[in-house]
């Protein structure tokens, strides 16, 4: 397995684990009632689904690549 595929799948797997933390902070009652509040979520929350997403794309793009090289 190449390093290239082998950073991919880190990443994907981080970024899909950050993407499921940010989801559930969203959905949390403290993530509601701040969103029900100021109309939108905590920063962390927003980063968190964010960069998880990103980071998703990035490692699957990543692991695709090296593994057809």
């Amino acid at each position: 397995m190449s390093p290239q595929r082998l950073v991919g799948v880190a990443l994907a797997v981080a970024g899909a684990v950050l993407l499921w933390l940010g989801l559930n902070a969203a959905e949390a009652p403290l993530g509601q009632l701040s969103e029900t509040l100021t109309g939108t979520y905590p920063d962390r929350t927003v980063w968190q689904i964010a960069g998880g997403a990103a980071a998703l794309c990035v490692g699957l793009v990543l692991a695709v690549r090296g593994a057809t090289r």
